[in-house]
């Protein structure tokens, strides 16, 4: 029985992620910010990394370009769409309208979000690519400490989306509320500049937020040089992360218009 009510389930939930992947298509916005402005801004990554003073760090051009262009990848593709997402369909009432049927509000959500999640993974492992054929990566020592990170990078980025647009008024204003997360993940996260050249005290205060632990796994994962004592804290961060992201979606999430 549960396998059945587990299908529908599944089934509802690929519906309105196909009817969101349509709407999605046709917002030339969307396209830019969320498939174009991530596999472009790595290109000023990699230039500022090569002027960086790596020595000693055990890192090179390559891993911190990758790290970095999937850390775009999160917050364009994944955060910054979505928050636009879940507002639009806020104000349009399309959420009001979904929970009066048969959807639950978790898989209203997961619904929505999905198309976002699809092209970031798929968008992350392009860029994966990319880096691996021009910047000459070599295959990651440790897949599945990068696995895990982009993963849970997915999942802590998604929520976080729904968390700001409980904050935010408009679609208009979608792009300003989502601002200081992308700043601040995109200075301190280690996506333009790796925490081994920041001061130690910043680095400490830096390892704190939100999608630091998903770059120090990723980047991990292909230089192989975090131990299994290591590793624990990351995954802890983020997972502690994602369960904030699951109380602050019930406690503050509006399904309907903001007036």
């Amino acid at each position: 029985m549960s396998v059945v009510v587990d299908r529908m389930a599944a089934g509802r939930v690929k519906a309105l992620a196909r009817a969101e992947l349509t709407l999605f298509g046709r917002s030339k916005g969307m396209i830019v910010t969320a498939v174009f402005v991530p596999l472009v801004l790595p290109v000023s990554v990699r230039t500022v990394a090569e002027d960086m003073d790596l020595k000693g760090t055990g890192l090179d051009v390559g891993t911190v370009v990758l790290p970095g262009a999937i850390g775009f990848s999160l917050l364009f593709a994944v955060y910054s769409a979505l928050v636009g997402v879940f507002v639009a369909r806020r104000e349009e009432l399309v959420l009001k309208r979904l929970r009066t049927g048969e959807l639950r509000d978790s898989e209203i959500l997961a619904g929505t979000a999905l198309p976002a999640l699809t092209t970031g993974f798929v968008q992350s492992l392009v860029l994966v690519a990319a880096c691996t054929a021009l910047l000459d990566v070599p295959a990651p020592k440790a897949p599945h400490l990068a696995v895990l990170g982009l993963l849970l990078g997915l999942a802590v980025s998604a929520l976080l989306a729904a968390v700001t647009a409980g904050f935010t008024r408009t679609v208009e204003s979608a792009q300003v509320t989502a601002l200081p997360l992308v700043l601040v993940a995109m200075v301190g996260s280690g996506i333009t500049v790796p925490l081994e050249l920041l001061p130690d005290r910043m680095a400490s205060v830096c390892e704190l937020l939100p999608l630091t632990p998903v770059i120090t796994l990723i980047r991990g994962g292909w230089t192989g040089e975090l131990s299994v004592y290591e590793t624990i804290g990351p995954v802890l961060t983020a997972l502690a992360w994602a369960a904030a992201g699951v109380f602050a979606v019930g406690r503050w999430f509006r399904w309907e218009p903001r007036r």
